[in-house]
C-alpha cells in the first residue's frame, strides 16, 4: 500500500504521488504545475487526509513543494451539492511563499516510551507547523497583578503566534513511510530557510 504521504526531489516524482494519491489528481496536478512553473523541485510532500462530517465523508489533500527560493503550499478540497450547487463540486488553491518570508518550521514529535529511545526511532506522530505571516493566532486571557485582593480592571495579556500551516501525521493513521517523508521534508525546509537568511559571506 502507497503511503499517505510522499517526498522526493523530482517533478516527475510530484506527478507520481499525486497520482497515486488517488485525489482527482489532474485537478491538483495541474494548479501544483502551474504555481511551480519551470523552477527546479529540492523537495515535495503530499498529504491526504480523510474527515467524518456528520453523514459524510471529505477528502483533503495538501502539497507542499520547496524550490530554490519559494516554498508553495496547494490545497484542495472536496464539498458536496448545496443550495449554490446541484452537483458535488471541488476547491483547490495554491500560495507561494519566498523562503525568505518564512518565519518558523516547527516540528512537534511524539514518541512512544521515552525512557527507552533509541536515535533513529521514527516518532508516533508528527506536526509540521509552517509560519510566514499570512495567519496569526492570538491567546488572550485576563490580565492580573501580585495582590491576590486587586480587583482593578489590568487589560489583557497574550501572546500571537504564526500558524499558517499546520500539518498532522501519524503512523497509525498514515503509516511509518508518512511520517518518514514528512522528516525528509521537513529538514529540507528547515535547511532552506537557514541558508536563506545566513549572512552573506563578504
Amino acid at each position: 500500500m502507497d503511503p499517505m504521504a510522499k517526498s522526493g526531489t523530482t517533478t516527475q516524482g510530484l506527478r507520481t504521488a499525486i497520482e497515486r494519491s488517488g485525489y482527482y489528481p489532474a485537478l491538483v496536478a495541474e494548479a501544483v504545475e502551474a504555481a511551480v512553473g519551470g523552477e527546479p523541485i529540492s523537495s515535495y510532500l503530499v498529504h491526504q487526509e480523510t474527515t467524518f462530517d456528520s453523514n459524510e465523508v471529505r477528502r483533503h489533500v495538501t502539497v507542499l513543494v520547496l524550490t530554490g527560493n519559494r516554498f508553495i503550499v496547494s490545497h484542495t478540497d472536496e464539498q458536496a451539492a448545496d443550495a449554490g450547487s446541484p452537483s458535488p463540486y471541488a476547491t483547490t488553491s495554491t500560495e507561494s511563499v519566498k523562503l525568505s518570508s518564512i518565519s518558523s518550521v516547527v516540528l512537534s514529535r511524539v514518541v512512544a516510551n521515552p525512557e527507552s529511545y533509541t536515535p533513529g526511532t521514527l516518532p508516533r506522530e508528527v506536526v509540521l507547523t509552517i509560519g510566514w505571516g499570512a495567519v496569526a493566532r492570538i491567546d488572550l486571557e485576563p490580565a492580573a497583578c501580585g495582590d491576590a485582593n486587586c480587583d482593578a480592571d489590568h487589560g489583557y495579556t497574550g501572546n500571537s503566534t504564526a500558524d499558517d500551516l499546520s500539518l498532522r501525521v501519524s503512523e497509525a493513521g498514515d503509516g511509518p513511510e508518512a511520517v518518514r517523508q514528512t522528516l525528509v521534508f521537513a529538514q529540507a525546509l528547515s535547511e532552506a530557510t537557514a541558508a536563506t537568511s545566513a549572512p552573506s559571506a563578504r
